[in-house]
């Protein structure tokens, strides 16, 4: 690693020997001049800059106003043998980093030398995470040539400066939590919390604790008082994964947050308030989930003032090629013409994600740098029941209506993660009608089953 370059501007040639004798040898390299004339033409590829505020010609002051006119990120120290309070005032007004009042001793200046690179190596390393976080959520990296993905981007643009609730509509594997950090990104929220629930992954027991928070002794094992996500997500957004699967007495307390924007701990009998920006994610139709009753009709308008409805992978195939080239040279791997045509027909039912798990798979096990047609893996048993889906209105060649149906409803099953309710809306069935063909196919429902 190279060496810290320090410039010292001194016109006291026996002063500005010392500074750079004692800073050489504490094993920085050093530049040196006796001008802020010459000090300026020595100033690029320095990372930390000590002047003297009295100069001959240029003072101190004036390369510190020029140096930031630049937009130069160079930490300047200032030191001067007119120690005021004012003098040092200014100097830092004007970007200094530090004031150092004449005389003063070399430990004290490695001191305030350390302090002045360590702080500017935070800001540099803060920056660069703030330029990669803004990166990784710009829309070049959600892919979309499609008029539909346009049509996407321009509303997250609309909506992301207010603070309006949005539900996120899609398959699973869509990319409805980049879009959600998108949404969030692009607000005034982005340097806030970002905090996202998957409300399939929590227990209904724990749910209203982990949203909520709890007070000690509220229930055995509580030992401590714990915030909620809504309380650690204060000033910044909620991300609610698989709204859906939010069981009806927390469905009343989401609303009671959404429209008063207030809450109690578990065990705890004062109110909270909070400001979140909520965004809600869904694979199911939640219109469905109204008429049955499972989801409230007054949590559903609450939460669908912008809905956006993002558009699975084959239903805009001309964005294949864009998301396999990126996700190649992500993976360090190139497509043949071959693989992409064979990427490009596939039905990709787990969409953008299966679709980047493919790519990477087949570039790390290609036989050349060169991704092939036969080096592209596929889940062939998915494969084989989404290509036996008929092309021409008819059944396809060799499948019976029993076999064709059954591989149907195995494929709904899976795509609902074997909830029955969900595959029978997946399907258009009731759910008498889905545990009647379930039993004909020799699959028995288990006790406690969805």
């Amino acid at each position: 690693m190279p060496k810290p370059t320090i410039l010292v501007v001194e016109d006291e040639e026996k002063h500005r020997r010392v500074l750079g004798l004692h800073l050489s040898s504490a094993g920085y390299a050093v530049k040196a001049a006796g001008s802020a004339e010459e000090g300026w033409k020595l100033a690029g590829d320095t990372d930390l800059i000590i002047t003297d505020l009295k100069l001959p010609g240029m003072d101190g002051l004036e390369l510190l106003e020029k140096l930031k006119a630049q937009n130069s990120r160079t930490p300047v120290v200032v030191m001067s043998a007119f120690g005021t309070v004012e003098n040092a005032v200014e100097a830092m007004k004007r970007g200094a980093v530090d004031f150092l009042p004449k005389p003063f001793s070399l430990d004290h200046l490695s001191v305030v030398v350390e302090k002045a690179l360590e702080v500017s190596k935070l800001r540099d390393e803060n920056r660069e995470l703030r330029e990669a976080l803004g990166h990784k959520y710009q829309f070049e990296n959600i892919i979309g040539k499609s008029q539909a993905m346009q049509d996407i981007f321009a509303t997250i643009m609309r909506v992301a400066p207010t603070r309006a609730t949005v539900l996120l509509a899609g398959e699973s594997g869509v990319g409805k939590d980049m879009i959600a950090r998108a949404i969030h990104h692009h607000s005034p929220r982005k340097d806030r919390p970002y905090v996202k629930v998957n409300c399939t992954a929590i227990p209904e027991n724990l749910m209203e604790s982990e949203l909520f928070g709890y007070e000690k002794g509220a229930f055995t094992g509580a030992n401590i008082s714990k915030p909620g996500k809504f309380e650690i997500a204060d000033t910044g957004t909620v991300m609610l994964d698989e709204i859906g699967d939010v069981p009806p007495a927390i469905q009343v307390k989401l609303l009671r947050v959404l429209q008063e924007r207030e809450f109690e701990r578990l065990g705890s009998n004062k109110t909270q308030h909070t400001d979140v920006r909520v965004i809600a994610a869904t694979n199911v139709d939640l219109r469905a989930a109204l008429e049955n009753g499972t989801f409230r009709e007054d949590l559903y308008y609450r939460l669908n003032v912008v809905p956006m409805n993002i558009p699975p992978l084959r239903e805009r195939k001309e964005d294949i090629p864009y998301l396999v080239e990126h996700f190649a040279k992500k993976f360090n791997g190139e497509i043949s013409e071959g693989a992409m045509e064979r990427l490009v027909a596939y039905y990709w039912p787990g969409n953008v994600r299966e679709l980047e798990n493919v790519v990477e798979r087949s570039v790390l096990l290609a036989r050349s740098p060169r991704v092939e047609a036969d080096d592209v893996k596929i889940d062939t048993a998915v494969g084989r029941s989404r290509s036996s889906a008929p092309s021409d209105g008819f059944l396809p060649e060799g499948l019976t209506l029993d076999q064709f149906e059954q591989n149907l409803i195995r494929e709904a099953l899976r795509r609902a993660n074997n909830n029955k309710s969900q595959a029978a809306r997946l399907l258009g069935l009731t759910r008498n009608a889905l545990r009647y063909r379930l039993a004909q196919m020799g699959i028995e429902e288990k006790a406690g089953e969805a």
